[in-house]
């Protein structure tokens, strides 16, 4: 089937995807974005319109198949979470043909759950030899809906504290596994402040890769011992500001780290699924990303 053009950040006011940017994280609501969209609607394009444009596509997200013959997948992986929820499942992503100990990365989703998106990503994962094990936080909900309107009304429900302690617990038992060797975490949005807050939680915790993510409490910064690797989008102001400081931080508490700044990209520029996805800062992130747990997570014995 031929799919229609593609559109990218450059086709719309950033004004507008500013504002769909307050709508994806829950600061407005969708009759909101609808109504604030309303001046953008001009030439037979309608606000609704606008709207389909910038939701996920998950077609252009699927850069490895469901069902590659190179990975081994299990689906409905439950992990105890005794502090958390009771138990958290997930998705399980291994190289098919890996024999012995393989580093394990911990992935963790955008405020929408397990969607197809955030399983992409671990196959990518899965195919540049890592284990990788993504979590969906909304198990205790009933799991991703399949919807992504659905997914942000049921992630709001769900207890912040215990959706921690469940990311936790997968961490826990990622790394606990015998054919693991060291622990990584990669998170977006959401994700990018729990993969922070994971590094000041666990110890033995090899790096930390958070995209567009919240920093933790200053006072926790100390207690880091991962590598970690930060990624912003220029345009994505509110995060991007706080980098300098974390920067700082993570110097004075010496912690090994670098970050990044994507120019004119926006929050979300790695999601392919969206038109804020930004090809040229996404594929330079990702880049570094992998080298990143190469050399910290592998530990320079294998190739991606």
């Amino acid at each position: 089937m031929e799919r229609k053009e593609r559109k990218k950040a450059s086709d719309f006011p950033q004004e507008l995807l500013d504002l769909f940017h307050l709508y994806v994280h829950g600061d407005i609501s969708r009759r909101a974005f609808l109504d604030g969209a309303q001046k953008f609607a001009v030439g037979g394009v309608t606000a609704a319109a606008l709207f389909e444009m910038l939701k996920p596509d998950f077609a252009y997200g699927q850069v490895v198949p469901p069902d590659d013959r190179r990975l081994k997948i299990e689906k409905g992986v439950t992990v105890p979470s005794p502090q958390g929820n009771g138990s958290i499942k997930g998705y399980l992503v291994r190289p098919a043909n890996a024999t012995g100990k393989l580093p394990a990365i911990l992935v963790v989703h955008e405020n929408r759950g397990l969607n197809p998106h955030i399983e992409d990503i671990a196959r990518r994962l899965g195919l540049a030899n890592f284990m990788a094990f993504a979590p969906d936080g909304l198990t205790s909900v009933g799991g991703y809906p399949g919807d992504e309107e659905k997914a942000a009304m049921l992630f709001g429900t769900v207890d912040r504290a215990k959706m921690l302690e469940d990311f936790v617990a997968s961490a826990n038992w990622l790394k606990s596994r015998p054919d693991a060797a060291k622990l990584g975490v990669v998170g977006f949005c959401f994700g990018g402040g729990i993969a922070n807050t994971l590094a000041t939680r666990l110890p033995d915790l090899a790096a930390a890769v958070p995209f567009y993510g919240a920093v933790p409490p200053a006072a926790d910064i100390p207690k880091i011992k991962a590598a970690v690797l930060v990624h912003h989008g220029e345009l994505d102001t509110r995060l991007a500001a706080t980098w300098p400081d974390y920067d700082k931080a993570l110097t004075a508490a010496g912690v090994t780290h670098e970050g990044y700044i994507y120019p004119k990209a926006n929050h979300g520029f790695n999601n392919d699924t969206t038109p804020r996805y930004d090809e040229a800062a996404a594929k330079l992130a990702w880049q570094r990303t992998i080298d990143w747990f190469n050399k910290y997570v592998r530990g320079g014995s294998g190739n991606a």
